[in-house]
């Protein structure tokens, strides 16, 4: 039997009911949401399957427009008055029965006034609901489906939005390392290039930060010099760079190594 009764009234919010009890049924199961004119074999005595539907789903969801106490039936009455009334009675079977209500307002429906229920259905008034908007149906959609689904942990265990968030955490969590390896493996590649390019063949002691720049890789720490002369000595205070040496440094090495010249 299904887990979730669609309750609507005629005249009233008819098509959002439809669109809620589709939308549940793609998401949970056409098996699981009964909606009287989906549900209903045809041949069948709608009376006798609609009680029974009531009295054995988990949840009644109330679909409640803004004429939904104002639909006059034949007599020229309100509809809602009427003790034979299908809306009424699905509600008031699922009252009695300890069943979950849940009522959903629909567009400028406000909350439910107790004043004007009968007596056997005061108890609606009580209850929590829900909105739903059409201009925000999507979102609206799911956060009910999502309420059903925490509540009825049979419904729960059928979700199928769940079940494919849960794939596509899955899909991504396997894609992760995968990724991290390939980044890495482009990111040593990347450096070895640089390497060969920008600086050459290492030997020696390379302590010290090499940046490769356009002129050419500067040794900004202790050890040699690589792609460029190659200087020995107490270099203290002398920066050396390679490529173009055109500037301010490269004078002042030549004047560095004139004044040991003229002290030798």
């Amino acid at each position: 039997m299904p887990d979730v009764f669609v309750n609507y009234r005629t005249g009233d919010e008819e098509s959002t009911a439809t669109m809620i009890a589709r939308e549940l049924a793609q998401r949970f199961g056409a098996e699981r949401i009964f909606f009287a004119s989906n549900s209903i074999e045809p041949g069948h005595r709608f009376p006798v399957e609609l009680v029974r539907a009531v009295e054995e789903c988990e949840a009644l969801l109330a679909v409640i427009g803004p004429r939904w106490a104002e639909v006059r039936g034949t007599d020229g009455r309100p509809a809602l008055e009427a003790e034979q009334d299908w809306t009424r009675r699905e509600i008031q079977t699922a009252l009695d029965r300890g069943i979950l209500v849940i009522p959903v307002l629909v567009g400028k429906a406000t909350r439910i006034d107790r004043a004007v229920l009968p007596d056997d259905l005061r108890e609606l008034a009580d209850c929590q609901y829900r909105r739903f908007d059409h201009r925000n149906s999507e979102s609206d959609l799911t956060a009910l489906g999502d309420a059903l689904a925490r509540l009825l942990p049979e419904l729960g265990a059928v979700d199928h939005d769940a079940r494919a968030a849960r794939e596509r955490a899955e899909a991504k969590a396997r894609k992760k390392p995968a990724h991290d390896a390939a980044h890495t493996r482009m990111r040593t590649r990347d450096v070895e290039q640089r390497v060969r390019g920008g600086i050459g063949n290492l030997n020696g002691d390379l302590n010290g930060t090499f940046v490769n720049e356009p002129q050419g890789p500067v040794n900004t720490g202790r050890g040699h010099q690589y792609n460029a002369p190659h200087f020995e000595g107490d270099n203290t205070g002398v920066q050396f760079t390679a490529g173009d040496n055109s500037g301010t440094v490269h004078q002042r090495f030549e004047r560095e190594c004139r004044r040991s010249d003229d002290e030798r």
